[in-house]
């Protein structure tokens, strides 16, 4: 060894030291697999996750295909179950359609493959990707004028209400758009299900008309999350599924997913993206690490803050989530257990991205609870049951 190479190394591992002396623990990042520890070691009371893994297998929770607990970037529960989704949909209507969400072909996983249906946690992920393109200048910024874009489509630009809507308006679902999606998806009158029957579900998103001052009121709207995605392709000139696997999935180590495409071409970035619970864990702790993995900025730290804020604290009454705000596409519960800051995206079914970067700490909840009530909510596990069973030097 060199007498610079010495040098080198003593430097590093003083580095290392002075980073353990003032608390700050390195980084661990996940190769082809996520490291794994116990609960105990990563400061978590075993009891809890045990407790919890029981109950899940025991059905409380209901349909829970995939329990998984990351802390500290290591594996400490990982939890599977294999349902008979089969038999499950012997009950139900079984048309081979990609839409039918009773079809075990495509849903929850795709074509028994680990890809398990993201539902609206695909909208997060959309966000991801637009806010490389924003990074990358392919976007001046989000205030920009929205509908402008869709130029080559048909839609009432004489209507100031429309024409004033902004880039930022879509990213918080205050497209100010007349939707109808606050109600049940078994529903026929239900917007996102009239959509995703729809032919061209582009032009039906822009055939509806404007209701509200953009900006202004809060309505969850899956259409808005479609022109997202179509906006990406209309300023990089490359699909939303292409631009994704080449700027945010490839960079972090996702190899393999699948996504919905339109009957018109579009890629489904509202709720058509499938990955595994491990990938789907990679993408929280991508959030988690302010957009860096390892030593590369894959999104900028403003575009994760702006994304992970409550830009929308006025969630309309009727959301039994009275508690949640919204940023660009993510929810954000507030100060979740006296303080505790969390984030999430959050799909049909009970799909579960919850994110606590105080606490170095993802949970990814997969499962496909679409008929019946549970009698515990996997949504709440990890305030009233996880949280609670962190050490508090955790």
């Amino acid at each position: 060894m060199s007498r610079y190479t010495s040098i080198i190394a003593l430097i590093a591992l003083l580095f290392v030291f002075t980073s353990e002396a003032n608390g700050q623990a390195e980084t661990v990042w996940p190769g082809e697999t996520w490291p794994v520890s116990s609960p105990e070691a990563e400061g978590i009371d075993p009891t809890v996750i045990d407790a919890i893994t029981g109950d899940i297998a025991h059905g409380r929770y209901g349909l829970i295909d995939h329990f998984l607990v990351i802390k500290n970037g290591k594996v400490v529960a990982d939890f599977q179950l294999d349902q008979d989704y089969e038999s499950i949909a012997a009950d139900y209507d079984t048309t081979n359609h990609q839409y039918n969400y009773d079809h075990p072909d495509w849903h929850p996983y795709y074509r028994d493959t680990d890809l398990h249906t993201l539902q609206s946690v695909t909208k997060s992920i959309t966000s991801a990707a637009l806010g490389i393109a924003v990074d990358e200048g392919y976007i001046d910024d989000v205030k920009v004028p929205a509908m402008e874009m869709f130029e080559e489509y048909s839609q009432d630009m004489d209507d100031p209400l429309r024409t004033s809507a902004t880039l930022e308006d879509l990213l918080t679902m205050r497209s100010g758009i007349t939707w109808n999606e606050m109600t049940s998806y078994s529903n026929a009158d239900n917007s996102c299900i009239i959509m995703e029957a729809s032919n061209n579900w582009i032009q039906y998103v822009l055939d509806q008309p404007m209701r509200e001052k953009p900006g202004t009121v809060f309505d969850y709207n899956s259409g808005v999350s479609v022109l997202l995605g179509k906006v990406i392709q209309l300023k990089t000139g490359k699909r939303a599924d292409a631009w994704a696997e080449e700027k945010l999935f490839k960079p972090i180590g996702i190899d393999t997913y699948y996504w919905k495409i339109t009957p018109q071409g579009e890629v489904d970035t509202e709720g058509g993206l499938y990955l595994s619970s491990y990938d789907l864990a990679r993408i929280g702790y991508l959030f988690m690490n302010e957009g860096r993995w390892e030593d590369k900025q894959i999104i900028s730290k403003e575009w994760v803050t702006a994304s992970t804020s409550s830009v929308v604290t006025d969630i309309r009454p009727d959301n039994d989530r009275k508690d949640t705000g919204y940023g660009y596409q993510w929810w954000v519960p507030v100060k979740e257990n006296h303080g505790t800051d969390v984030f999430a995206g959050n799909g049909y079914g009970g799909q579960f991205l919850q994110v606590v970067p105080e606490h170095d700490l993802i949970v990814v909840f997969n499962g496909w609870n679409i008929h019946e009530r549970t009698e515990l909510s996997s949504w709440l596990a990890l305030r009233d049951r996880i949280l609670p069973a962190l050490k508090s030097d955790s």
